[in-house]
């Protein structure tokens, strides 16, 4: 969608704003229920709105506060992306408080919060405490996971069975027969490994706990006992951080230490990370252009839920994670759903173009237009 489009868009926002409140508790009318359509070659800056035979230029006076909290792996695309709308909309506020994604979804189920960030769905049993009804999934990024290290040495090899026995404290030291075998041009160090993993809720946990499930648990290797979610039993004798951040802190200060972090804290925090072999059994890095192979191949739910962990592909990076944000389907504040279906439409649109400067990919196209499309399923006031 091109700027035009999207200003149009926005301005038929505001005018449905507009008769909302003109309206006042007139809740006979669906036209606040759908999405106004986006049309005309007119470039000017100025948007205009239809109302009967006469068109008026509708001011771009998008106002208001949204608060938001959630998964911590999307949250630098995420403050990247809120940056831009306020510098568009600058009387509109967006906060996002991270926590992770299972503080995300228990706020929304909870309406604390007015979105959530989340890279994990919602459990069949926990969708009746969901106070505010139906929830709608919006898929916005993806990115990889990295398996992030502190050694003086650059792209180790790793399999899915060594990172689970690393993980499970089967693997201790940095110069174990089945690393050097992975590693046989490199000079591993007689070195402790150190396990760092989140401490809170988080989907990052539930994609790297899955990727192990499927690479090496029962249907794979059988190496893999925790299974997957975004909490698991670790072993006593590993190392928790709050956070993408908290676990790459960890990471940076402890000499042999190894962890799961997204890209873009992991790039932030200078840290080396590992490549993976993948379901194809090539070795992959973590780069954007790994989690858009994975991504193209993914199969999308009805709901827009999908996953690219271990997808199929040659240059798939076999830990890309998927990210959405979730909102109620219902909006009854007519002024809080206009916001947020104007922030998610620049998510969906102008948004992506940002994503590659955080290291993130953005959305396949076919997924995108779907996500898009369901804009319209939102009804506001």
């Amino acid at each position: 969608m091109n700027n035009v489009k999207r200003r149009a868009f926005l301005a038929g926002i505001a005018s449905l704003a507009l008769l909302a409140t003109a309206c006042g508790d007139d809740e006979s009318s669906s036209d606040t229920t759908q999405a106004p359509t986006t049309a005309g070659s007119d470039s000017s800056d100025a948007p205009t709105s239809s109302a009967g035979s006469e068109t008026t230029a509708m001011p771009m006076d998008l106002a208001g506060e949204l608060n938001a909290s959630g998964a911590t792996f999307p949250k630098t695309f995420y403050e990247e992306a809120m940056a831009e709308f306020m510098s568009i909309y600058p009387d509109v506020t967006i906060n996002y408080a991270g926590g992770g994604s299972g503080k995300g979804k228990q706020d929304l189920a909870d309406q604390v919060v007015d979105w959530a960030g989340t890279d994990s769905t919602i459990k069949d049993e926990d969708l009746p405490g969901f106070k505010g009804g139906d929830v709608l999934y919006f898929p916005t990024v993806v990115a990889p996971i990295t398996v992030s290290y502190n050694l003086d040495i650059e792209g180790l090899q790793l399999t899915p069975d060594t990172i689970a026995k690393i993980f499970l404290r089967q693997i201790t030291n940095w110069n174990d027969p089945e690393i050097a075998a992975e590693n046989p041009d490199v000079t591993l160090p007689d070195q402790a490994i150190v396990v760092a993993h989140r401490s809170d809720g988080s989907g990052t946990t539930k994609n790297f706990t899955t990727f192990l499930d499927r690479a090496a648990g029962p249907d794979a290797s059988g190496i893999w006992t925790l299974g997957a979610g975004d909490t698991v039993e670790w072993p006593a004798d590993t190392q928790a951080g709050e956070g993408n951040g908290g676990v790459a802190q960890i990471i940076t200060s402890t000499v042999g230490a190894i962890g799961y972090v997204d890209l873009s804290d992991a790039t932030d925090a200078g840290l080396n990370m590992a490549l993976v072999q993948n379901s194809s059994g090539n070795y992959v890095g973590p780069t954007v252009e790994g989690a858009s192979a994975a991504a193209g191949g993914a199969e999308i739910n009805d709901n827009l839920t999908y996953s690219a962990i271990w997808a199929d592909g040659a240059d798939a990076y076999p830990i890309t994670a998927q990210t959405w944000i979730i909102v109620y389907k219902v909006q009854p504040d007519a002024e809080k759903g206009m916001l947020i279906k104007a922030f998610l439409e620049y998510v969906l649109t102008d948004g992506q173009d940002l994503a590659g400067s955080v290291s993130f990919a953005p959305l396949p196209a076919e997924l995108q237009q779907m996500a898009i499309d369901q804009l319209d399923q939102l009804e506001i006031g």
